[in-house]
């Protein structure tokens, strides 16, 4: 009799320690289902492994971020990063990998890489939890994460509407939000005047830390110089295969709709543009509408006036 009590105690004691573990470690707010299309594994949008069962607690309820909600440093006195060649992150560097059905691939390296498009940022929701590389995120830091930048990697974003930059160490994955190209920390967002208005247009350029003298550096772009925002639906060398495509989001009444020819590659490309779209809310809004008509996600390209 003894010993089966002293079993049951054991067996007791094993279960509330074994609870104690899985609370004890801070888990990320559900996000999309990443997978890799080879081993299939789960991860979350930003990296974490998970299993997509798990509770959830009323903070992982919470469709919104935010701001700090405790007294917040003085982000104008931070200190940005200062590029430095570093390997390859162990995590968030397999390529190819697959979130929400989508596929991306991880660039073999950051060196020559620039684009335009759409910031968000991310602060509270996931202040604590894992990154992609499996590094804590700190909102206070300037970091960022982006879908195809190896980890981690430097780039300076600047903010097309004001001229503003930051120089952001990348070491997350995201954002997977249709039209995003970029996800900064709320401190990176606040430099820049992303934060509180939600998503800007800003330029995302690479930084070579091994030739610090290349350090870009942002003029400030003057007053309604920002770039007109398009959705780019297709580039096709053949004109009559730009032309079907274009004839066909104009019948479903969604436009304005042209083509541009440029040359690329000593060769004419036929570009199937809609816009100028006139903000972020409208360029969400068109997306759907062009993808229900089986011609996939257009990308969002942003033009100097």
């Amino acid at each position: 009799m003894p010993l089966r009590k002293s079993a049951r105690t054991f067996a007791l004691v094993a279960v509330i320690l074994g609870l104690t573990a899985c609370a004890g470690g801070k888990k990320r707010p559900d996000r999309p289902v990443a997978s890799s299309p080879a081993s299939g594994q789960e991860k979350g949008s930003r990296g974490q492994a998970h299993e997509t069962s798990r509770p959830q607690s009323s903070r992982y309820r919470h469709e919104r971020d935010g701001e700090p909600t405790l007294p917040a440093p003085d982000i104008a006195s931070l200190a940005e990063p200062v590029p430095r060649a570093e390997p390859r992150s162990r995590y968030g560097n397999k390529t190819p990998y697959t979130v929400l059905g989508r596929t991306y691939t991880v660039l073999p390296t950051a060196k020559g890489y620039v684009d335009r498009g759409i910031s968000s940022w991310y602060g509270q929701k996931f202040h604590g939890y894992m990154t992609s590389s499996f590094e804590p995120y700190d909102m206070y830091q300037f970091t960022a994460a982006h879908k195809s930048l190896p980890l981690p990697s430097y780039a300076r974003v600047t903010n097309l509407e004001n001229g503003k930059s930051v120089v952001v160490r990348v070491n997350d994955r995201g954002p997977f939000h249709e039209n995003r190209l970029v996800d900064l920390s709320y401190a990176a967002a606040v430099r820049i005047g992303i934060w509180p208005k939600g998503t800007g247009l800003v330029e995302v350029r690479a930084i070579d830390p091994e030739h610090p003298e290349d350090l870009p550096v942002a003029e400030r772009p003057q007053p309604g110089a920002s770039g007109r925002m398009y959705l780019q639906i297709g580039a096709y060398a053949e004109p009559a295969n730009a032309e079907r495509v274009r004839r066909e989001v104009q019948q479903a009444g969604i436009g304005p709709v042209r083509i541009e020819t440029v040359a690329s590659g000593g060769r004419s490309v036929h570009r199937v543009r809609v816009g100028p779209v006139a903000d972020v809310a409208e360029a969400d809004a068109l997306t759907p509408r062009i993808r229900s008509l089986g011609l996939g996600s257009p990308r969002v390209t942003i033009d100097d006036r």
